[in-house]
């Protein structure tokens, strides 16, 4: 009877585990990639012909993390159809995030904080940015409040903030439950200013 032997993950998925490993517990500029090819285990030609440099490998990464977080994001609301519910459940999945053990601040503040930063890892975190707007904007419109662009970007500004703050914050987690509470009150406030 033959054995199956386990699929090693290709040159790509090894680089971009490395990286994601790398840049954020080390810090996108402080990386350099040859850390990243010994760690992936590949060639430094595989990462040039996959991802032509640095700045396409960086994109990648956060573009991953992106993913992962949206993904983290839509499981924390899946349980509800309420706008108000799927608002502050943003604000628990922060909550779990920042209260890992290798939590070292959001990824796409971190990157966008390092310099230089190259035109396709400024792309990626505008991409974030653009994801994180829309889906406030969304949320807030879905609540019926008349200023719903206001409403996002308070919300935006917790979020942000919550996740700043974690960092410092003991524990971690208080950061996201206070900016939960916040984002309650602000969410009534909005309501109460809609009816009036």
């Amino acid at each position: 009877m033959a054995t199956k032997t386990a699929k090693r993950p290709s040159a790509r998925e090894r680089l971009l585990a490395a990286s994601d490993e790398l840049f954020y517990r080390d810090g996108v500029h402080s990386t350099g990639i040859d850390a990243v090819i010994e760690k992936a285990g590949v060639a430094k030609g595989s990462l040039y012909y996959i991802f032509g440099g640095k700045d396409e490998l960086v994109a990648a990464y956060l573009r991953g993390r992106l993913e992962r977080w949206r993904e983290r994001v839509e499981a924390a609301q899946a349980g509800t159809d309420d706008p108000d519910a799927k608002t502050l459940a943003v604000f628990d999945a922060i909550a779990d995030y920042v209260s890992l053990p290798e939590y070292r601040g959001c990824p796409f503040h971190n990157a966008a904080a390092e310099a230089p930063a190259g035109e396709a890892q400024q792309l990626a975190i505008k991409e974030y940015r653009t994801w994180l707007r829309g889906s406030f904007l969304q949320l807030a419109a879905d609540t019926g409040v008349s200023d719903s662009e206001a409403l996002a970007d308070a919300l935006i500004v917790l979020y942000d903030g919550a996740l700043a703050t974690a960092g410092t914050a003991e524990p971690a987690r208080a950061a996201a439950m206070t900016a939960k509470r916040i984002a309650r009150l602000i969410l009534a406030v909005a309501k109460a200013s809609s009816s009036a």
